[in-house]
């Protein structure tokens, strides 16, 4: 019933369009009424018709020219006089709906009224009506999807984070070709910069160069991972060495040359006895500060004493003796 009201309205708004949106049937009307129209425009018009001026649809025995399937109607909507000369076509229901749909009605959105596709809609304003379900419930509109964002990780080296680094990254991601309606994969190169000092999980981040999707295109966000270094253990702008000494070395003295991260050598040692966990620091020695490159962390050496795992009855003895 909603659908059949509907569609009578649009068929009864769509012929007074038509007539009052071209000057010569606007003409003809004006002078004759409707139903002179109506009839192909060849005959003179009857007594007590609509007249000139008048509203077209008003006095008209079951709505739109007895529009056949509507309510009150009992005629088939459909007018044809052939074209000959003063006479008029009016649309089909069918043609009627065929231009209102290539006109862009197929393009309004739940929100929209279908009324507000022809001249004033009705009443000569737009129409607030939502349309709903066949049970009649509202429908909304659904939210848009938003763009993904794609994390991945960025494996660098100490030595890239310290000097910075400029690398190369290639991926591969699925577009839409629309000519074709087809995915396809494609590879693409993405060129980064690793600045000094920055520290693991730091972003890197680029717009619109992942998969295509409904939303649009995915963003990427890649993730700064430090790999794990051999000699070097990264604590924010500090690195901390370890160094292992056996028992007689902390307790008599020890000596070694220790390799910074920039490829430079420095001398480490002590006197005995060292315990263990000791750290020798030295200053500006680390990492350098994002913010501020030129400055940089310490350098922390830290000592670590290897206990014997057994030892002889003489042994002790001796121990007992000096210690």
């Amino acid at each position: 019933m909603v659908a059949e009201t509907a569609l009578y309205d649009a068929l009864k708004v769509s012929q007074a369009y038509e007539i009052l949106s071209d000057p010569e049937k606007r003409k003809v009307y004006d002078q004759y009424g409707l139903e002179y129209l109506l009839r192909g425009g060849t005959e003179a018009p009857p007594r007590g018709g609509a007249g000139p001026g008048g509203m077209p649809f008003e006095s008209m025995p079951g709505g739109v020219g007895g529009m056949g399937g509507m309510p009150g109607g009992g005629r088939s909507f459909h007018y044809s006089t052939g074209g000959g000369a003063g006479g008029f076509n009016f649309s089909s229901a069918d043609s009627i709906f065929e231009q209102f749909f290539k006109a862009g009605g197929a393009n309004m959105g739940d929100d929209d009224d279908i009324f507000s596709q022809f001249s004033g809609g009705r009443g000569g304003g737009r129409s607030t009506a939502k349309y709903g379900d066949s049970n009649g419930r509202r429908r909304h509109r659904q939210p848009s999807p938003e763009i993904t964002i794609v994390e991945k990780p960025l494996h660098v080296t100490l030595e890239e984070l310290y000097n910075g680094a400029s690398k190369k990254l290639k991926i591969k991601r699925k577009t839409f070709d629309p000519r074709t309606n087809k995915r396809n994969d494609e590879e693409k190169v993405l060129d980064m910069t690793v600045k000094p000092g920055w520290k693991a999980g730091t972003k890197i981040k680029f717009k619109g160069v992942g998969d295509q999707e409904e939303g649009g295109t995915q963003d990427m966000h890649f993730i700064v991972t430090e790999k794990p270094h051999n000699a070097f253990k990264r604590e924010d702008d500090n690195l901390r060495h370890v160094i292992e000494l056996d028992l007689k070395e902390a307790l008599t003295g020890w000596s070694r040359t220790i390799g910074t991260i920039d490829g430079k050598q420095v001398p480490a040692s002590g006197g005995g006895p060292t315990y263990p966990g000791y750290v020798i620091t030295f200053p500006h020695l680390g990492m350098p500060k994002s913010k501020k490159p030129s400055e940089r962390g310490d350098m922390l050496v830290e000592v670590k004493v290897k206990f014997p795992s057994s030892l002889t009855a003489a042994q002790k003895s001796h121990l007992k003796e000096i210690l």
